[in-house]
């Protein structure tokens, strides 16, 4: 998910611009640029790489000016290159761009055949030509900026600056997130609340469709008919210091380590700990619906099978949980009496919002579990069930996981109490496990020393599996993508009753296998596929409590998590396989904040 930042300002803009260009590195990116305004020149600087790349390009060729734009890219239409990278420039117009434009080889091959040439690879320069041929019209910039618009077809948002406007920023946005900031004596839009923090607490967010002019003192909101828009001035929390390392070397450990904190705050809003009862914000009535279907991608796809294990074993209730991005292209059969369930951190994942927004069409209440309490997402929803985990910064999810699956536990434990399933004994006594949660979470990262013995094996591997049951396997599916998305190691997960329908041919002495099994009704046939592996030469690696310590086969190592309920086991043991995967990336060299080729957010399709 590229960044973008703009600001109409009273102090030179390249250094201000670079700074919140940093904040925006959790997004994932593979090229950055800023581009400014002065006594009516337009100028740009543009770097491959990271941000001292052009940070390095600054200190060789400054760049002046109050008013500009920046942005971070990660590559959709052109590879990673100087050339490709944002801002691009046609004419009078500097253009920074996030999203897709669908139609844009369509526009191209109009606007090229019109004289106008192209000097990247990019969807995006399309947007910059049909801007400034609107100008060259005779529009005025935001006219200008609208006719444009009505051209593109796919998701977007937008920064905009125009030669000789030294005093005016344009934004839009269209499926994906834009923000507007309000200063003193000075404006700015950015991708979400973090690009504006260093500058301003004081935020309203786009609606879609929603374009935007800002000078020093105003912004002039427009919706998607071009009407005059008034959104909500909102002031958000302070959050600078969120953004911090602090002692950690990665972003990613710092989160992993904030798990208890971040598990505590999110149950809090849906515990009374004091009558022992769900009590979940906005509430909703389980008993009146027949299903849930669940939609999510990536790691929230699997904090959903989880919450599916969990509302039908306490609530009795039938849960379908589908990848966001097959779910609506394949017509799927739904009735009424269907509970939808979006699940993302940033609230902007395109495939479970165009999900989402399908089944809305289709007469289903919505609900989302989300982090980013003022996405699209949570807008557009009838039930919002947030999470606070506070800003994720680190590409992996890991903090953001388990608050959604603390969401999930919470709201199955209210689901069967509505539903009759349980008494209100059991309810106090399920509510007084989840309080329990975040304590044990504590003592789950304590095996961390433990897991540091086992780093240079799994890091030389070429394959690793991943086994667990019941809960336990969508964990280890989890475990797998943690481990190949930061360490470039290739990982799989499997319920573990599926070992001996293929998966243990892959079993070899340079195959671990990591096997996820508290002791549990489940541990003695989890026990039987350890054996089978040590019996082929497998090397296991077998995470449990003491109880499956205890009991592990000879020649197993062992991590060792507290001794937990089963409501709350997918959270407990969610710490080791993320200090795994943490880990083994370290001991690779691999960048573990930034893995290659992802983004943060998945804004497009």
């Amino acid at each position: 998910m590229c960044g973008i930042i703009g600001i109409v300002g009273t102090r030179p803009v390249a250094e201000r611009l670079i700074d919140s260009l940093k904040r925006l590195e959790y997004r994932g990116y593979d090229s950055a640029g800023v581009a400014s305004v002065e006594a009516g020149r337009l100028e740009r600087r543009r770097a491959a790489g990271k941000i001292r790349a052009l940070e390095e390009v600054l200190r060789e060729q400054p760049l002046g000016g109050t008013t500009g734009i920046g942005h971070t890219r990660w590559a959709t239409h052109g590879g990673p290159s100087e050339r490709n990278a944002h801002p691009h420039i046609a004419g009078r117009v500097a253009v920074v761009h996030n999203g897709i434009i669908e139609n844009f080889a369509e526009l191209k091959r109009e606007l090229a055949d019109a004289g106008h040439v192209f000097e990247s690879d990019t969807d995006s320069e399309v947007i910059a030509h049909l801007i400034d041929a609107e100008l060259n019209a005779g529009l005025e910039p935001v006219a200008a900026l609208k006719a444009a618009l009505d051209r593109l077809e796919g998701a977007y948002a937008i920064g905009v600056l125009i030669r000789g406007e030294d005093e005016l920023v344009m934004g839009a946005r269209r499926g994906s997130p834009l923000v507007v900031g309000y200063g003193q004596g000075e404006m700015f839009i950015g991708s979400d609340a973090l690009a504006v923090g260093p500058f301003t607490n004081r935020i309203a967010y786009l609606d879609e469709g929603d374009y935007v002019a800002i000078d020093h003192d105003k912004a002039l909101i427009f919706d998607a008919a071009g009407a005059p828009a008034s959104r909500p001035v909102r002031v958000v929390a302070a959050s600078a210091a969120l953004v911090e390392k602090g002692n950690y070397r990665h972003f990613m450990e710092k989160e992993i380590h904030e798990q208890p904190d971040s598990c505590q705050h999110t149950l809090s809003a849906y515990v009374d700990p004091i009558e022992r009862r769900a009590a979940p914000p906005h509430g909703f009535d389980f008993a009146g619906i027949e299903r849930l279907q669940i939609v999510a991608c990536g790691t929230a796809s699997y904090a959903g099978l989880i919450g599916k294990y969990l509302f039908e074993r306490l609530a009795d209730l039938p849960v379908d949980v589908e990848v966001a991005s097959e779910f609506r292209y394949r017509d799927p059969a739904l009735r009424a009496g269907t509970l939808a369930l979006a699940i993302s951190q940033s609230g902007e994942t395109a495939d479970t919002l165009a999900a989402l927004r399908w089944c809305k069409t289709h007469g289903l209440t919505t609900a989302a579990v989300v982090n980013a309490h003022e996405s699209t997402m949570a807008r557009e929803v009838d039930v919002l069930w947030p999470t606070h985990a506070g800003p994720e910064i680190g590409v992996a999810s890991t903090k953001a996981f388990t608050a959604q699956v603390s969401v999930l536990a919470a709201l199955a434990v209210a689901a069967a109490r509505q539903r009759g399933r349980i008494d209100a004994a059991e309810e106090a006594r399920l509510v007084g496990v989840l309080l329990e949660a975040p304590r044990l979470l504590a003592e789950a990262l304590s095996a961390e020393e433990a897991i540091q013995a086992l780093v240079q094996d799994v890091a030389k591997a070429r394959d690793v599996l991943y086994l667990g049951r019941g809960a336990m396997y969508p964990l280890a599916l989890e475990g797998a993508l943690k481990l190949k998305e930061i360490s470039y190691i290739h990982a799989e997960g499997y319920a573990a009753g599926e070992l001996k329908h293929g998966p243990i041919a892959l079993v070899d002495e340079q195959t671990p296998v990591i096997i996820i099994a508290p002791s549990d009704a489940a541990f003695e046939k989890t026990a039987s596929n350890m054996s089978e592996v040590i019996a082929r030469g497998g090397r296991v690696i077998l995470i449990t409590d003491p109880a499956g310590a205890a009991h592990a086969p000879e020649g197993s190592r062992v991590i060792t998590a507290p001794a937990c309920d089963e409501l709350i086991a997918p959270l407990v043991f969610a710490a080791p396989i993320q200090l795994l995967a943490y880990h083994v990336a370290v001991q690779k060299g691999a960048d573990v904040d930034q893995p290659r080729n992802l983004a943060k957010s998945v804004t497009v399709e």
